[in-house]
């Protein structure tokens, strides 16, 4: 039953009940006294009703809007450096969707991220591991259900290092432009990667803090089993005179054409695994190629020794000939004396 149709049903009862008071003369107060509250009942009865029907008002366009609720949490590790902070932090600025967080103390428990995702009310999660404080490691997981991939930073440029000269709108939403190497079906661990980075660095229509402007565009280009991903701002500027480029357009009497500017941060990520779920269970694909920094420290530090060692091998040899010849002033054979010495005969 309708709102309108109650309604229409008690204002009846109501109407038969004054006609009933009006007939009667006896008993005012009693009869004023019932009417009030059944007025009352009436109104406590249609507010109920009407805040029980959903009214659901379509847009003017007729298309209907689902805000899609997606967060990822952003947090790191103890022993990050200063650009590793800056770079989480330039990251987090960029994804009006993303929640920052304290730093996480438990390194060798990582499920336990999802707890804390839980909490925060996310379904991603973004997490910047940091070793010997120097390797940064980066995480990105799909809450609760995975995967989970595990990237190696390098080369990592912030916003506030390279003086990057744009100027976004912030909480706009960025163009995710790939490469055509993550459609590539002989490299299916690709796509897996792709679809992680739609679902974090995208930034959801209708999110949280997000404005309905896209001004900025995140390219992801695959090359030597690197992902390098730049970030830049979309400009319009006054076009050449003699520009026949298909991106000018004439703009209120100018002819302007779209140019894209450098805006930061930039850094490469190396895929090293795969998960099946978040933080844990089978493995759905590993790097072979992919070398630890600290085995190619310890690489380096292993050669340095060798050439260290053979150096003191060829001292060790070159002292013990000079000891066999007897031309070494301290230690070996001595020399063997002269009988026709001057020393020797006129001693």
């Amino acid at each position: 039953m309708s709102s309108g149709s109650t309604l229409r049903i008690f204002f009846c009862i109501y109407n038969v009940k004054r006609s009933r008071h009006r007939s009667t003369t006896t008993n005012n107060n009693a009869k004023f006294s019932t009417d009030h509250e059944s007025i009352v009942a009436m109104a406590s009865v249609y507010k109920s009703l009407s805040k029980k029907t959903d009214k659901v008002e379509a847009p003017a366009n007729g298309v209907q809007k689902n805000r899609q609720k997606r967060r990822t949490l952003i947090l790191s590790s103890r022993g990050v450096t200063y650009r590793h902070r800056h770079l989480m932090n330039d990251l987090a600025t960029l994804m009006p969707h993303g929640k920052l967080d304290s730093k996480f103390d438990d390194k060798h428990n990582l499920s336990a991220l999802n707890e804390l995702a839980e909490m925060m009310n996310c379904n991603g999660i973004m997490y910047f591991e940091a070793r010997k404080a120097k390797d940064l490691y980066m995480w990105i997981a799909n809450c609760p259900n995975g995967p989970a991939i595990k990237f190696h930073l390098q080369n990592i440029h912030t916003m506030e290092e390279l003086n990057f000269p744009g100027n976004c709108l912030k909480g706009s939403r960025p163009i995710l432009s790939f490469d055509a190497a993550f459609e590539d079906e002989k490299n299916p661990h690709l796509q897996v990667i792709k679809q992680a980075f739609i679902a974090n660095l995208g930034v959801p229509q209708g999110a949280r803090k997000s404005k309905p402007f896209i001004d900025r565009v995140i390219g992801f280009s695959y090359l030597d089993g690197k992902v390098w991903i730049r970030q830049y701002q979309v400009q319009e500027v006054e076009a050449d005179e003699n520009s026949d480029e298909p991106t000018t357009k004439v703009h209120a009497g100018k002819r302007t054409d779209v140019k894209l500017m450098e805006i930061g941060p930039r850094f490469t990520a190396t895929p090293i695994l795969i998960q099946e779920g978040s933080f844990g269970g089978p493995l759905l694909w590993n790097s072979k190629e992919f070398v630890s920094p600290n085995q190619i420290r310890a690489d380096i530090k292993r050669k340095k020794a060798t050439r260290h060692v053979s150096r003191v091998e060829q001292q060790v040899e070159r002292l013990s000939k000079k000891g066999e010849l007897g031309i070494r002033s301290k230690g070996g054979r001595p020399a063997a004396k002269d009988e026709l010495d001057t020393k020797t005969l006129f001693a």
